[in-house]
């Protein structure tokens, strides 16, 4: 069996880029941690027993095993849509207090102004509202360039179902094999290899705190086709970051 590479094998002529946000384009140090535990303490409010839900379960499966348990204790939709009405309060309140420690993550200026130049047409899917989205970039001067966002405030599905990035790519008029998806974590991958859209990897930000440590290894084996260290090296592999001896870039036209 052939060695698994953490270098792209290939670079296809890509039309749109598509971005996770917190952790990969910027650094927002929620604390995940809390948000689960209160989360939780709130399912158990609704009737959810206890050791049904775990601080170790991602957010959104949280939120899916509560609404199942909810409904399977007998209570009616009305309850299950008040709950889920508490529980998007309570994360949307948490995570806005992170705003004010929300900063860029080193290179993405450069990534982003560099695939913009080149006529690629940006956008960011995340599990973020669209509040803090729309003011984390803001706050660190991306704001300008993705025009094309979708959050879990969104309507329809959100991440990881692939139809979050197929409504996003549709509105961007990116067809799906000329997409690429860039993310930091699991949900990420997934997300992308279900919608059937090349996916690299960028390894988390240090100062970012993670209950599942990423690797490279782990990425290969989720699908990702290529994983970049940071994003220095992401925009080396998208071919969009100039060497002082090499003169500018060379890449595919997007069309």
């Amino acid at each position: 069996m052939p060695v698994r590479q953490a270098e792209p094998r290939f670079l296809d002529p890509m039309l749109g880029i598509v971005f996770d946000l917190d952790g990969t384009l910027i650094v927002s140090q929620h604390d995940f941690y809390r948000m689960r535990r209160e989360v939780i303490r709130l399912a158990e409010r609704y009737g959810v027993g206890p050791g049904a839900l775990s601080v170790e379960m991602p957010m959104h499966r949280i939120l899916e095993v509560a609404r199942d348990r909810i409904l399977a204790g007998g209570a009616p939709e009305t309850v299950v849509m008040r709950f889920e009405a508490e529980f998007h309060r309570l994360i949307d309140g948490i995570e806005m207090q992170a705003l004010e420690r929300t900063t860029v993550r080193g290179g993405a200026m450069d990534l982003v102004q560099g695939l913009v130049g080149r006529g690629f047409r940006i956008g960011i899917l995340t599990r973020s509202s669209e509040a803090f989205a729309r003011a984390a970039l803001v706050r660190t001067g991306l704001a300008e360039y993705f025009p094309y966002l979708r959050s879990r405030s969104s309507a329809g599905p959100a991440k990881p179902s692939p139809e979050a990035l197929w409504y996003l790519l549709k509105e961007m008029e990116v067809p799906i094999g000329r997409a690429l998806y860039v993310g930091d974590h699991l949900i990420d991958a997934e997300c992308a290899t279900r919608a059937q859209v090349h996916f690299y990897a960028v390894l988390p930000d240090p100062r970012e705190t993670s209950m599942s440590p990423m690797t490279v290894d782990r990425f290969l084996a989720a699908g990702a086709e290529a994983v970049a260290t940071d994003l220095f090296e992401l925009a080396r592999q998208l071919n969009v970051a100039a060497s002082p001896k090499d003169g500018p870039p060379r890449i595919a036209p997007a069309n």
